[in-house]
C-alpha cells in the first residue's frame, strides 16, 4: 500500500535529508573523497616533474653512516652545519634553509655553536631556519621576536600575545628568518595542507615557504592555507656526498652545483623520525613535505577547492534522476549502468582536474547515488515480488503452479490480463443424474462427494495444461490456450478428456456405497472467444465468453446415450492428421441455439 501510493520518492526525502545532514555539519563522507582523491593525488603526482630549483641535501642513513667516525652519532657537532653552510653559500644559490631544528645548545661543544653562530650572521642573507608551534606550553611575547621572523601586527593585536614557540635559540636572533613548519594534518592524520600563516590575537606569524615566498616577490594566496599539489621527488643528494666532497683536496663535483638553486638541508633517514602521513606514503619525508609548499608556490599550482557543500546539490541531482528513473520504470540495470558510467566518468573528470590545479569532492555525491540506487532497487524487487506473489495466487486459482509461475517469469501477465480475441479449445464436464444423487444422500455427503471427484478432475485438467475456468454447481468448465499459449490445445484438451473419463473409472471404484450411477458427459469445442479478467473491479474472474464457450457447453448436453466425450468438427480439424487419437462420427446433431447441425465425434486412443 505505501509502494502504490507513494512510490519511490520516500527514498528521495530520506536521501535528500541524509545529503542535507552530511554537508550541513556531519561530514561523514568527507574522507571517502579523501580516500578516492588520494590515490588519485598519488598517481598523479608521478606525472608531475618538480622544480629544478629545488634541491635536497639528505641527511639519510648513508650520510649517517659514512661520518660516523668524524661526526660521532646523531646529532652531529654543529660545526658541520657550518662548513656545509659556508660551502653552499659560495656557490650564491638563491636560499639555504635547514630542516633541522636548532633550539637548545650543544653544553658539551660549545665551540662547535659559535663557528655555526659567526657563519650564520656571515650567510644570513641566504639563511632560512624553521620554528615550531607547540601543542601547549609558555612562550616568548610575540612583540620581543626579532623582525626577521616576519611576524605582522594588527592595530588592535594584543601587546602581551605569546605562542609556544620551538625557535632556533643556538643562533643569534638577527639570523631567525624563516617561519613555520608544523605539520598539518586532517581529521584522519593524512598531512594534505600547509598552513602559509598562523594567526593569534591579532599576531601574523607566516610560515617558512610563506616568507621564502615574500622574499622571492611569488604571489601567496589569499587563504591561510594551501593544498598541496605533489610531485615527483625532488632531486637530493646526500649530505655526507657533499660534505666529503666540499672537503676533499680535488673535488669531483662541479662548482656551481647549487648556483640559483633553493637548498634544504633535511632528513629522510627512517631512524630520525621526520616521516609522516600524506597521500603518497604512510611515511612520507618531512623535507618533501616543504619542498613541495615551495614548489607548489613557487610555479603557483597549489590545488584549489570549490566549497564541499555545493557538490550536496550534484548528489541531490543524481538521487533525484535515479528516483525519477525508478519511477518511471526504467530497467533497473540499465540505471545501474548509467551510474556506472556517472561513476567512471567522475573518476576521469577529477583525473583531468587536478591537472588544471582542482581538487574536486566528486566521490561522496556518487555514494549518496550508489546508497539511493540500491534503496530503489530494493524497493522495486520488493515491489515486484509481491506482484508476482499476488498474480501467483490470482493465477494459481485456474492454473497448474507450474504453468503459473512460467507465465510469471516469463513476463506475460501484463498481456494475459488484459481480455483479448484468442483461438481456443473449451471443455466442460458435467456429472450425469446429479440431481437424484443429490436427493438420495445428505447434503454433507454429497459435498464431499464432489470435492474428491473435483480434486481428480482438476489434477487431470493440470496435468495436460489446461485452465480451470469454475465450477458451475456439479459441471467442470476448463480451457487451454490462455493464458499461456499452446499450439496444440486442442490435441491436449482432448486428451485431458480421455483422461479424465479414466480417472472417473478409477473414482468409482471407490464408491462402494453409492446406489445410484455416477457418470460424466464431456463436450469440447474449438474457436475463438475473448479471454482475460472480466467483471467489476471489486470482483475480477479469469474467463472466457463467446459463442465457442456456448457450443462446448451444448455439445456436452448432446453426450447422453452417445457417448462419455463428444468433440465438434472444428476441435478435430485443429488436432490435426498426425493427432495421437481416432475419432468416430456420430453424425450431425441438432443443438440449442444454433440453426445448422453440428457434426459430433467421440475420441480414443489409438490402437
Amino acid at each position: 500500500m505505501w509502494q502504490q501510493r507513494f512510490g519511490f520518492w520516500p527514498v528521495l526525502l530520506f536521501m535528500l535529508l541524509l545529503i542535507a545532514a552530511d554537508y550541513g555539519g556531519l561530514h561523514l563522507t568527507r574522507e571517502l573523497d579523501h580516500a578516492v582523491n588520494d590515490r588519485l593525488l598519488a598517481r598523479h603526482a608521478g606525472t608531475r616533474s618538480p622544480s629544478s630549483d629545488i634541491v635536497l641535501i639528505d641527511i639519510d642513513q648513508k650520510s649517517l653512516t659514512a661520518l660516523a667516525d668524524e661526526a660521532g652519532a646523531w646529532p652531529w657537532p654543529r660545526a658541520l652545519h657550518a662548513e656545509m653552510l659556508d660551502a653552499l653559500a659560495r656557490q650564491q644559490p638563491k636560499a639555504i634553509i635547514f630542516d633541522l631544528m636548532f633550539n637548545e645548545p650543544d653544553t658539551f661543544r660549545a665551540d662547535s655553536d659559535k663557528l655555526f653562530q659567526d657563519t650564520a650572521r656571515q650567510h644570513a642573507g641566504l639563511l632560512y631556519l624553521p620554528s615550531v608551534q607547540m601543542a601547549d606550553g609558555t612562550g616568548p611575547l610575540l612583540r620581543n621576536l626579532p623582525p626577521s621572523l616576519g611576524l605582522q601586527r594588527a592595530a588592535n593585536a594584543n601587546a602581551n600575545a605569546s605562542l609556544p614557540l620551538l625557535l632556533p635559540w643556538v643562533l643569534p636572533q638577527d639570523t631567525w628568518r624563516g617561519g613555520l613548519i608544523n605539520f598539518l594534518a586532517d581529521t584522519d592524520g593524512i598531512g594534505r595542507r600547509y598552513r602559509l600563516e598562523q594567526h593569534t590575537e591579532g599576531w601574523r606569524i607566516p610560515s617558512l615557504p610563506a616568507q621564502l615566498a615574500t622574499d622571492q616577490h611569488w604571489p601567496l594566496p589569499a587563504s591561510n592555507t594551501i593544498t598541496l599539489n605533489w610531485t615527483a621527488p625532488h632531486p637530493r643528494v646526500s649530505y655526507s656526498d657533499v660534505y666529503l666532497d666540499f672537503n676533499s683536496e680535488h673535488p669531483k663535483r662541479a662548482a656551481n652545483e647549487f648556483a640559483n638553486k633553493i637548498i634544504i638541508i633535511g632528513t629522510a633517514a627512517p631512524g630520525l623520525q621526520d616521516l609522516r602521513p600524506t597521500p603518497l606514503s604512510a611515511t612520507w619525508p618531512g623535507v618533501e613535505i616543504l619542498a613541495t609548499a615551495i614548489d607548489n608556490l613557487e610555479h603557483q599550482d597549489w590545488l584549489r577547492q570549490p566549497h564541499r557543500a555545493g557538490f550536496g546539490v550534484w548528489a541531490f541531482v543524481l538521487c533525484a534522476l535515479l528516483v525519477t528513473g525508478f519511477a518511471r520504470g526504467l530497467n533497473t540495470l540499465g540505471l545501474g549502468a548509467g551510474l556506472l558510467i556517472v561513476t567512471v566518468g567522475s573518476l576521469a573528470a577529477g583525473w583531468l582536474a587536478l591537472g588544471q590545479h582542482w581538487l574536486l569532492p566528486l566521490f561522496a555525491p556518487l555514494l549518496f547515488a550508489w546508497m539511493c540506487y540500491v534503496l530503489c532497487a530494493l524497493q522495486a524487487w520488493l515491489a515486484e515480488k509481491r506482484r508476482r506473489e499476488r498474480t501467483m495466487q490470482m493465477f494459481g486459482r485456474f492454473l497448474d503452479p507450474r504453468v503459473a509461475s512460467a507465465l510469471v517469469e516469463g513476463g506475460d501477465v501484463a498481456a494475459s490480463m488484459q481480455p483479448q480475441t484468442r483461438n481456443i479449445t473449451v471443455l466442460f464436464s458435467d456429472i450425469r443424474g446429479f440431481t437424484s444423487l443429490s436427493e438420495s444422500r445428505p447434503p454433507e455427503y454429497i459435498v464431499a462427494l464432489l470435492n474428491q471427484y473435483f480434486t481428480r478432475q482438476v489434477e487431470v485438467v493440470f496435468k495436460h495444461g489446461g485452465t480451470l475456468d469454475k465450477f458451475i454447481g456439479d459441471c467442470i468448465m476448463a480451457f487451454w490456450g490462455a493464458p499461456a499459449d499452446d499450439p496444440d490445445h486442442a490435441q491436449h484438451a482432448v486428451a485431458a478428456a480421455i483422461d479424465m473419463a479414466r480417472e472417473l473409472e478409477a473414482f468409482r471404484q471407490t464408491l462402494t456405497d453409492l446406489e445410484v450411477e455416477f457418470d460424466v458427459g464431456i463436450g469440447i469445442h474449438t474457436g475463438p472467444a475473448v479471454v482475460g479478467f472480466i467483471g467489476a473491479p471489486s470482483r475480477l474472474d479469469y474467463t472466457v465468453i463467446g459463442d465457442t464457450v456456448n457450443l462446448a457447453s451444448r455439445i456436452e448436453g448432446q453426450t447422453k446415450g452417445i457417448a462419455r466425450v463428444l468433440v465438434s468438427e472444428a476441435t478435430r480439424q485443429a488436432c490435426g492428421s498426425e493427432c495421437e487419437f481416432d475419432f468416430i462420427d456420430h453424425g450431425q446433431h441438432q443443438v440449442k441455439g444454433r440453426d445448422k447441425p453440428v457434426q459430433l465425434f467421440a475420441p480414443m486412443e489409438k490402437q
